[in-house]
């Protein structure tokens, strides 16, 4: 084949996978966040941290960075499982050194020995897309041992221009990481060590974190972008909290399923195939001593 041909062909095939791509994942064919109402933010949160950078728009919540301080809110209630969501819209630019973020954790129970559920929003560089980092660790913080659990991901469409729904799915033997109701990750409960268990309260934030959160603390923030934007809307909070009785259970992540169907596996494997960046089970510097459910 002359070499015209072989370079037409490749930039066929390659703009055929950047198409396929284009289009997104395969549908989930469930759709989890439209069985469950929203609720406004003074039904299901309060400030935390930072309320002079915290505005309520009917409900949008907009939180922010700058050199002075961050912000952060935290729910009403602890949970023992659940479906905790937002929509979130985040900021376009220079974003390097910022997290936004929606997560679950005892932190406030438990100093020094918590556990946490994460979705991070880790900012970046003109240029390059942000990461969606996903982690999970038990028991794990103030000793100077954090073992993080993380997997990262770049996402098939421009966060910074729409609001997309995010979520964590919490139930006693599996969570769930959905973005748009397309499951991303899927960490089942191996054995009782390496899973949270213990009650925890869900939270969102904007904060500093130039050490490690951009290419592993190459570019920090950088305040003469100030103020750093975090957009909240669209929350849903559903699950059985300290105070329900025992009977209480969480959603459901699928139709007629223990866990996730076939197609909803379908369509995890597209993400992780095309977008996952990082995996901790297959990093070869990591002690896998410590990591026994990989």
């Amino acid at each position: 084949m002359p070499s015209s041909s072989i370079l037409f062909t490749f930039l066929a095939l390659s703009l055929t996978i950047l198409c396929s791509n284009a289009q997104g994942p395969p549908s989930p064919g469930y759709y989890p966040s439209s069985k469950i109402s929203p609720i406004t933010f003074s039904q299901g949160f309060r400030n935390l941290w930072g309320p002079q950078h915290q505005r309520l728009d009917q409900n949008s919540l907009t939180i922010w960075l700058d050199s002075n301080s961050g912000s952060g809110f935290k729910s009403l209630h602890s949970y023992k499982s659940g479906y905790f969501g937002a929509a979130i819209k985040l900021q376009p630019g220079y974003t390097a050194g910022v997290i936004t973020c929606l997560y679950l954790s005892n932190n406030q129970d438990h100093p020094g020995n918590h556990d946490e559920i994460d979705i991070e929003f880790l900012g970046t560089t003109p240029g390059k897309p942000y990461v969606l980092q996903t982690n999970v660790y038990m028991r794990g913080s103030g000793d100077g041992n954090i073992i993080g659990r993380e997997m990262q991901f770049h996402l098939w469409f421009d966060p910074t221009q729409n609001f997309h729904n995010y979520a964590i799915l919490w139930k006693p033997n599996e969570i769930i990481f959905l973005v748009d109701d397309v499951p991303i990750r899927r960490y089942p409960r191996k054995i009782d060590a390496t899973y949270p268990s213990r009650p925890m309260y869900l939270y969102g934030s904007i904060w500093d974190a130039s050490t490690w959160a951009t290419e592993g603390g190459k570019y920090k923030a950088d305040y003469k972008f100030q103020p750093f934007v975090g957009r909240y809307t669209n929350f849903k909070l559903q699950g059985c909290t300290i105070e329900s009785p025992a009977s209480c259970q969480s959603p459901s992540v699928s139709a007629g399923y223990g866990s996730l169907s076939p197609q909803q596996y379908r369509a995890m494997q597209w993400v992780q195939n095309n977008y996952m960046i990082y995996n901790y089970c297959h990093d070869p510097r990591r002690n896998h001593n410590l990591i026994p459910e990989c």
